[in-house]
């Protein structure tokens, strides 16, 4: 194929050649009779073969020979690509009824983002995992440290210890076209990193893998390129070695490829990786609507010339989208310039803003197209950016913290400390106590944030007694354990 592509580019060129070979003949010739001087003559000729050089490169056909003659193989893009993409291997200790350890594990692969070791995968490859291992494409082998996890997008982001690490540039998703070459860069099995090829055949696609998540965005990247098991979480690169996605999921119905793999676009993985890194839980921005795909019937209902837009079929009372003068039986067109045509597609625009970031949505109402502007919320419907603590003194214990917001602060009527996770068989596990309790006093102390549950905790020893309440259960709960 590159052989024939470049026959027709020699043959083309030398008709060229010919052309103004004999065109500056005949100019020669004409304007000899003329005894112009032989400076004028050139100067002429130069003009006219700078005319016919424009007019010959800006036909369809020599721009299509032009692109069809450049490089079609992927060395430079594998070369810049798969020394940053890892194996990842998480294991996780369980006791049975017969009070017996059973080890579990799962792997998959992960993509160098930073020379200093953060490292993008799957949620699924590390969920719920004690340990979690990583194997460099160069042999070499660490222990990773959970940053933050976001189930609704299926991201991750660990770090190993290591400093001057190969790493892949994000690349812009949204530049991505229909047909434009795509390789897909895993480290299965302990394989190191395995490259294969394809296009790209879908934008936008939503397969529900996550229907079970609240808030959760599917808006894939469809490709042909063979994505297996230990793929999970690797990378999606260009051609010229940019990440542009997150290997996810395959859609099979043997276990094994078929041809139709999906990646989670590099925008929304780059955004959700800024939050879990500065934060450690996702910033997510709300829109507060409930939205559904447009139907021909419905489309030429409303007075709009083709299906494009996103129907809005339920407001949240109180909410941004309400605040903002949006209706039920709204048409969501375009944010921020930008045309909307799905309700994934939607999804993974807002998923990249965060609450409090102010949006323009134009939208149709009667036949006519009106502006907005929307300041997006986060969950609990407050322009508030929520930060999760890790603290080391609260990771050995077994579980993370968050102060209220403002909001939830006058709902409960009360201050305190809202538990976001719990590590499985830790200190904190074994008392019983369940995430989204909220802690309101320390040893019948009462404490308003983190940073005074902390302080409290590294000057007590012995016998520790955290008190608090559940929104949806009535009473007090007391949780004890002893802290050496």
């Amino acid at each position: 194929m590159s052989q024939n592509i470049n026959s027709k580019t020699i043959i083309l060129a030398i008709a060229l050649s010919l052309c103004f070979s004999i065109g500056s003949i005949g100019v020669y010739h004409y304007l000899f009779a003329k005894n112009y001087n032989p400076k004028d003559i050139e100067n002429y000729a130069l003009k006219v073969s700078n005319q016919k050089i424009t007019s010959l490169l800006q036909s369809d056909r020599l721009q299509k020979s032009f692109r069809s003659s450049a490089p079609t193989d992927f060395i430079y893009a594998s070369q810049q690509s798969t020394p940053a993409v890892v194996y990842i291997e998480a294991a996780t200790q369980e006791e049975n009824q017969f009070w017996t350890n059973k080890k579990a594990s799962s792997t998959g692969s992960g993509v160098i983002i930073s020379e200093d070791g953060y490292i993008v995968t799957n949620n699924h490859v590390i969920a719920n995992s004690n340990t979690v291992q990583v194997l460099l494409n160069d042999n070499r082998e660490y222990s990773a440290k959970v940053i933050g996890t976001d189930p609704t997008t299926d991201l991750a982001l660990v770090k190993i210890e290591e400093q001057g690490l190969p790493f892949v540039i994000f690349g812009n998703s949204d530049s991505l076209q229909i047909g434009e070459w795509v390789l897909a860069v895993g480290n299965p099995f302990r394989l190191q990193s395995t490259v294969t090829a394809g296009i790209v055949s879908a934008k936008a696609r939503n397969i529900q893998i996550l229907n079970n998540q609240n808030y959760s965005i599917e808006s894939f990247i469809q490709t042909d390129a063979a994505v297996n098991p230990g793929n999970s979480g690797g990378a999606l690169v260009n051609t010229v070695g940019e990440l542009i996605g997150i290997n996810t999921a395959i859609m099979t119905y043997s276990g094994r490829y078929e041809g139709y793999s999906f990646s989670i676009p590099s925008n929304l993985v780059r955004k959700v990786v800024m939050d879990l890194k500065e934060f450690g839980v996702v910033q997510r921005g709300l829109l507060g609507v409930v939205i559904e795909n447009l139907t021909n019937e419905s489309a030429k209902e409303m007075g709009l010339s083709k299906i494009s837009g996103v129907h809005v079929t339920a407001i949240n009372q109180g909410g941004a989208a309400s605040d903002a003068g949006l209706k039920v039986d709204d048409v969501i067109l375009e944010v921020n310039g930008r045309t909307v045509n799905s309700v994934p597609e939607l999804q993974e625009i807002i998923g990249r803003f965060r609450p409090g970031n102010t949006i323009n949505i134009s939208y149709w109402r009667n036949k006519t197209k009106n502006q907005t502007k929307v300041t997006l919320r986060n969950q609990v419907n407050t322009t508030e950016l929520i930060t999760t603590r890790k603290d080391k003194i609260l990771t050995d214990l077994g579980f993370e913290l968050r102060d209220l917001t403002e909001q939830e602060k006058a709902q409960i009527g009360s201050f305190g400390i809202r538990v976001i996770s719990i590590y499985e068989n830790s200190t904190i596990a074994l008392t019983n106590m369940a995430p989204n309790f909220i802690i309101t006093s320390i040893n019948k102390k009462s404490v308003n944030n983190v940073d005074q549950l902390i302080k409290l905790i590294n000057e007590t020893s012995g016998k520790i007694t955290l008190e608090g309440i559940y929104e949806k259960y009535k009473g007090r709960y007391p949780y004890t354990f002893t802290k050496d």
